[in-house]
């Protein structure tokens, strides 16, 4: 990808494991980005829901940090931009027509909009990436093949379908986590995230910190797995349906088989938390 890119992660409903945030923050921190703008969070969030929460600062006081969005640019003429925002409650169309503003007016060129999802994935092997795009020459570009999802969609979608129209193509980079540690955040989706847009956008990260991380987090989950007997049995019987069949990064349609089974998971438990979980685009 040629040109500024913005990369946009949303906490909430399509950020299962943490996975996505926290790879645009790995790809903001390791490319020195500083915060440009806020978006101002009043119109759109419910704070019942998203609460503010107190921090602490260098100094030792106290301050109070909001719900909402931040822009961060390069300081140079560097290419990378990321977005990290929560998914607000309310007036979807007016927030994504304020983020499309921002990205007109930082000439971005293409955005890359990260989510993960829960999926029927073993922890044990490389983390799916599935991609995909409303736009032809991405596609075409990618070898993606167009969605065929339909059914409930979160702010990504939104804002996908939003930003094609103004000109700027996007695209839908989904990492897949293990839906029996989904309690947890998961480092080694964030990982193959980070790396995943790198190949892509051309720039050279490798987060030696996070690759630790996702390494232990497997050790752990593994130590766990020993001690259970039937959760390795079912994490062997998830290895052997990954390494028979054909990988799911294939397909364009394994948002829609993930989400559809993430549906029946979700009315199996009742009217819970829905803070983590997939999206179709």
């Amino acid at each position: 990808m040629n040109g500024r890119v913005l990369i946009v992660a949303f906490d909430g409903w399509t950020d299962a494991g943490e996975a996505s945030t926290r790879a645009a923050t790995e790809l903001r921190d390791r490319a020195g980005l500083r915060l440009a703008r806020s978006i101002d969070p009043e119109p759109y969030y419910d704070y019942q829901f998203s609460r503010p929460r107190i921090s602490i600062r260098g100094d030792g006081t106290r301050e109070i940090v909001w719900p909402g969005a931040q822009l961060y640019t390069p300081a140079d003429d560097g290419r990378l931009l990321v977005l990290l925002a929560q998914e607000p409650a309310r007036s979807w169309q007016a927030f994504v027509a304020e983020i499309l503003d921002i990205a007109l007016a930082h000439d971005v060129e293409h955005m890359i909009l990260l989510g993960s999802l829960l999926a029927d994935a073993p922890h044990t092997r490389e983390t799916p990436i599935t991609l995909s795009s409303d736009n032809e020459e991405v596609r075409d570009r990618l070898q993606l093949e167009r969605s065929q999802y339909e059914g409930p969609v979160g702010l990504s979608s939104v804002l996908a379908d939003s930003a094609e129209t103004a000109g700027i193509p996007t695209l839908m980079m989904w990492a897949q986590v293990p839906h029996y540690v989904h309690s947890t955040p998961n480092p080694k989706a964030a990982l193959a995230l980070v790396r995943k847009v790198a190949s892509l956008v051309g720039v050279a990260v490798e987060p030696e910190a996070l690759a630790r991380e996702a390494e232990q987090w497997q050790q752990g989950v593994d130590t766990i797995a020993d001690d259970d007997e039937e959760m390795a049995e079912y994490i062997q019987q998830l290895e052997h349906t990954r390494d028979t069949v054909e990988s799911p990064e294939a397909s364009g349609e394994a948002i829609a088989e993930e989400f559809e089974r993430y549906l029946r998971r979700d009315d199996d438990r009742g009217k819970g938390d829905r803070g983590e979980g997939p999206l179709g685009s």
